[in-house]
């Protein structure tokens, strides 16, 4: 496939993107054995994939959680909000994922009790250009699936890659 669009968005230092306001489940929790998750109702990621140019990945900021690794958009969910909903929401506001156009196949849930991550994986028919819509991310890429592995990812997506690269890949045919 020819490139007709950018397939990344990069941070401009002359132009400093903005910082979200909290929303009604931004805040720390704090779990019996002492960890810490963003997320006060929980959190939840898309992981949407193209066919054609693999699946678009994060590149943290460094002043967040795991800083300058690759992951996927995502980030607390509100009271109330489905995690579909969340990480269709924060997909959009971090990446420029056009809502609309998501396809929903699956989720996963990584669930302690007190709280939980959802991977909500889905795709689109056609490539979009990404776009960089707050401070938490230094670039925004579709990356091809053979590639993910090389990037220093974030632990939580390095664990779950290794079971949902597959169930991706069956789905693709």
């Amino acid at each position: 496939m020819g490139e007709e669009f950018p397939l990344s968005a990069h941070a401009d230092d002359s132009a400093p993107l903005p910082r979200r306001t909290l929303g009604s489940g931004d805040g720390w929790v704090e779990g019996p054995d002492g960890r810490r998750f963003w997320g006060t109702h929980g959190a939840a990621g898309l992981l949407l994939f193209q066919r054609a140019v693999g699946v678009l990945l994060q590149h943290r900021a460094a002043y967040s959680h795991f800083g300058g690794t690759w992951g996927i958009p995502g980030g607390a969910r509100h009271e109330g909000e489905s995690a579909s909903d969340a990480a269709v929401r924060e997909a959009h506001e971090e990446a420029g994922v056009p809502a609309a156009e998501v396809q929903l196949d699956f989720e996963s849930v990584w669930d302690l009790g007190w709280w939980s991550y959802t991977t909500v994986v889905g795709h689109v028919g056609k490539p979009f250009t990404p776009v960089l819509g707050d401070a938490e991310s230094i670039e925004v890429r579709w990356v091809p699936f053979a590639e993910v592995e090389t990037l220093p990812l974030h632990p939580g997506f390095a664990a779950s890659w290794t079971e949902l690269r597959p169930r991706i890949e069956a789905l693709l045919g």
